[in-house]
């Protein structure tokens, strides 16, 4: 919403500056985007008298002239062909910049004469398209006057954002209400009186709307003008729709601009001799089609308000009118259009055409209703005023929707809902000033809702409107305490999860990646889906035509497009949605990553290595302790699904529960997909990690106790079958001594000489850390006779000689 200082004060009766407008709008919720001076911009233009023009001794089309400043004379050389002496012009100094061209203006010398300066055309200055000649001035136009008081552009013009349930901002008349509401200056009354018609109207309106769609336009008025002379607007709204980026074109059309920012009440005027009988609001017909004002071909549909004669469609209701029926120079008879239109059906009429307009803004916000009597009366007056002729009396059809409400303001529910006890008399006056009528009674306050706010619908509007008025900066700053001791969590430990996964997984290097939920039937087949059940009834392609089972189809396709272009390293992981079935309880939550190539990159200290199962299986034991899981006590089995390698690649479980699925992703797999390997994965289900219990009231985490005691080590190398996991040793080791065992690592594989067919050797070293005293050789050697026979019971192994 854009409108220049003096324009606001045609409203306002005020004294305050551009600056305090400005901030005091925006403490009443109106945010000020700018505040452009086009006085400072054209500051170093001032008006110039030419007192002496001679032909260029070395040019035919150039002039040198000698130009009074009012500073002094200097010498401009000027190629327009109506500079000469006894003119006034615009004169640009050097070191000007010039608006319309961004040039920086320099002292030249121009076939041989020195030019100081410059006399500026309407297009240089940025007021036009006019560059035949120079700007010529009015004769009493003080030579050295700044150029903008000459033309009245030293008018300060306010840019404000007004939010959609503020549509009685979108006037001047709105925003200075609010300015006077706040002790700003004292609203000026605005003469909506009722006009006299010399005649009755010969055109009438006519609404041809079906039974129970009536709000669709429950009213428009209109009045018709005959003897008119349409020519320009005065200069004051010529001025002034410049001033906020529109473009005059006539008296007529400039009137509906002018109400429509001024009272926030869009307009629109018919050329009378171009109406073929009454116009009528009705829905329109199918394939019914308009020649609009912005030079478009619209294709109407029964859904939206059109405006018709018996020729076809005028204008788009709320919209915008027809081209054919348009004014123009040449009218002499209009007909004006004031209407109530439904801001539903105008929002989805804009928005399906694609049409911004002046009118689809307010009419789509709700414009006030009492605005279609007031309206035409407004518009009557400026006709008359600019372009003379005769006004008929008004027609009408429909009747205005009712809009009266009222409610009731407890004086005690400022303090209450915002913060600022408020003595009763000050509510009542600020609402008063805000136009709503306020009548005291024994509950409070009946408040009266004036026709153009009905963003307030309750009491607790009517605080909002008494607190922005009286000032925010007034609510006193308070202390808020708090609850308990420790505020209580946002999101409960589940929640908690799929940020947890991401930070560990992309601390050990890995990359995030966002996939669609979809992936393509075939793909799907490969990780255990394409249940008929999850295929989409319109995929958006059809390689995306059914929902994943799993997100590694998905990683590997991103794999596949990364290697094609040079990228073959990559660690990727995502965390979200899988689906196996139809059902709600079908969705698991996972995190799964990706990896493939190399483990890094070359380096001369250290060789890469191809990626392998157990770089998947530290990514998912990761993911999972993050979550909470008892990854000490996880098993390892040997069962993954069909799209890993039978024998790299495993499953950890609690118990029954698979909580994580890893290991190199099957050739076959990774040939239908177009990988080139190696390429591991896996896939952690974090809604299968247990919860933690419920902590009781006052419990902490338990301190940590740092042993003073110097830690034991001891290795120890055991002959088992070749297919025994060595999580198992592993697992009978911790379960010797669990109060001396600290840690325990497998440190080597070995199988060949020295080891018999079907066997290996798994060597491991155990940490024994002593928490009460240092342990003496015979504790040591106790101990180690204790793991050794753990083993020998949990897996028949042997120690090795």
């Amino acid at each position: 919403m854009k409108f220049t200082l003096a324009w606001l004060k045609d409203h306002l009766e005020t004294d305050a500056t551009a600056a305090d407008i400005a901030e005091r709008l925006t403490g009443l919720g109106l945010e000020v985007e700018s505040v452009a001076d086009p006085a400072r911009d054209l500051a170093p233009f001032t008006v110039a008298y030419v007192t002496a023009a001679k032909p260029h001794p070395n040019a035919d089309r150039l002039t040198v002239c000698q130009v009074e400043t009012g500073a002094g004379i200097v010498q401009v050389v000027c190629g327009a062909p109506n500079a000469r002496a006894g003119m006034k012009g615009v004169f640009a100094p050097a070191g000007t910049r010039i608006p319309g061209t961004g040039l920086a203006l320099e002292k030249a010398t121009i076939r041989g004469v020195e030019s100081n300066g410059m006399l500026c055309s309407a297009r240089e200055m940025g007021l036009g398209e006019d560059h035949a000649g120079i700007i010529e001035l009015p004769e009493d136009a003080a030579v050295g006057a700044p150029f903008a008081k000459v033309i009245g552009r030293d008018d300060p013009v306010f840019d404000v954002k007004v939010t959609p349930d503020r549509p009685d901002c979108l006037g001047v008349r709105g925003i200075a209400r609010d300015l006077a509401a706040a002790g700003l200056g004292r609203l000026r009354p605005v003469d909506f009186g009722p006009v006299p018609g010399d005649f009755d109207s010969p055109v009438r309106w006519q609404r041809d709307l079906p039974d129970g769609l009536g709000d669709a336009c429950p009213l428009v008025v209109g009045r018709y003008f005959r003897k008119l002379k349409n020519g320009p607007s005065p200069a004051w709204l010529r001025d002034r729709l410049t001033a906020i980026g529109l473009r005059p074109i006539s008296a007529l059309v400039d009137i509906t601009n002018y109400v429509t920012y001024d009272l926030g009440r869009p307009l629109h005027m018919f050329d009378a001799d171009a109406l073929a009988g009454d116009p009528t609001m009705r829905f329109a017909r199918p394939g019914e089609e308009i020649l609009a004002l912005d030079g478009k071909t619209y294709r109407l549909d029964p859904s939206m308000v059109a405006i018709a004669d018996n020729d076809g469609v005028l204008g788009i209701g709320g919209i915008m009118g027809g081209e054919p029926s348009g004014c123009t120079p040449d009218t002499v008879n209009a007909f004006l259009e004031v209407a109530l239109f439904d801001p539903l059906r105008v929002a989805a009429t804009g928005r399906r055409l694609g049409i911004e307009s002046d009118a689809r803004y307010r009419f789509e916000r709700g414009v006030d209703p009492e605005s279609a009597l007031w309206g035409a009366e407004v518009a009557a007056r400026l006709v008359l005023e600019m372009c003379g002729g005769e006004a008929s009396a008004t027609v009408a059809a429909g009747r205005i929707p009712r809009w009266q409400r009222q409610l009731v303001l407890r004086p005690a529910r400022v303090g209450h809902l915002g913060g600022l006890d408020m003595a009763e008399t000050e509510a009542v006056e600020i609402l008063g000033r805000l136009g709503f009528t306020v009548r005291p009674e024994a509950e409070g306050l009946r408040v009266q809702v004036p026709s153009w706010r009905h963003d307030v619908e309750g009491e607790a509007d009517l605080v909002e409107e008494v607190l922005r008025v009286a000032g925010y900066d007034r609510i006193p700053a308070v202390p808020l305490p708090p609850a308990g001791a420790l505020p209580e969590p946002a999101l409960d430990p589940a929640q908690r999860r799929p940020g947890l996964a991401k930070r560990a997984l992309a601390a050990r290097g890995m990359v995030e990646a966002v996939t669609y939920s979809f992936t393509s039937g075939d793909s799907a087949r490969l990780f255990g889906g394409g249940d008929p059940a999850l295929a989409l009834a319109n995929p958006i392609s059809a390689e995306l035509d059914v929902m994943r089972p799993s997100i590694l189809p998905n990683l590997l396709a991103a794999a596949a497009r990364n290697a094609a272009r040079g990228f073959a390293d990559l660690a990727l992981f995502e965390v979200g949605p899988t689906y196996a079935d139809d059902t709600p309880e079908g969705q698991a939550l996972a995190a799964t990553g990706l990896r493939t190539g190399a483990t890094g990159p070359r380096h001369w200290a250290e060789a890469p290595r191809p990626v392998d199962a157990f770089d998947a299986k530290a990514d998912a034991l990761a993911a999972l302790a993050v979550c909470g899981a008892p990854v000490d006590n996880l098993q390892v089995t040997a069962d993954a699904p069909a799209w890993y390698h039978p024998g790299r690649s495993g499953v950890l479980r609690l118990g029954p529960t698979v909580l994580a699925q890893f290991g190199e992703i099957h050739p076959r797999v990774l040939r239908r997909l177009d990988v080139k390997g190696p390429a591991v994965g896996f896939e952690a289900l974090l809604d299968r990690v247990p919860l933690p219990r419920a902590p009781t009231r006052g419990a902490a985490r338990p301190p940590l106790v740092a042993s003073p005691f110097q830690p034991v080590e001891r290795d120890f190398a055991f002959v088992v079958d070749a297919d025994l996991p060595a999580d198992r040793l592993v697992r009978a080791v911790k379960g010797a001594d669990k109060r001396l065992i600290a840690a325990v690592a497998v440190f080597d594989v070995y199988a060949g000489a020295g080891i018999e067919d079907g066997k290996k050797s798994v060597a491991l070293a155990v940490t024994l850390q002593p928490a009460e005293r240092t342990l003496t050789d015979a504790e040591i050697e106790a101990v180690a006779q204790r793991i050794v026979a753990a083993v020998a019971k949990a897996t028949g192994a042997t120690l090795r000689s």
